[in-house]
């Protein structure tokens, strides 16, 4: 995904926040802690959209959508 594909969100989002940060000055430290950061954090959004997808087809099938 091209960084200017991200939605503009509110003023000061973190998230546009952060794919705006200049990498240059991070060591390789720096970034690898980032990168396992980021990792969990994708682990956690999976998480909660799989909780998501499966609410809704609950609702759906209760429903009969």
């Amino acid at each position: 995904m091209d960084l200017d594909e991200i939605p503009a969100g509110k003023p000061g989002d973190a998230l546009i926040a952060l794919t705006r940060q200049d990498l240059d000055p991070l060591s390789v430290e720096e970034c690898e802690a980032r990168i396992a950061a980021l990792e969990g954090e994708i682990v956690r959004t999976r998480a909660r959209l799989t909780k998501a997808v499966n609410h809704r087809a609950s609702a759906d099938e209760l429903f009969k959508r």
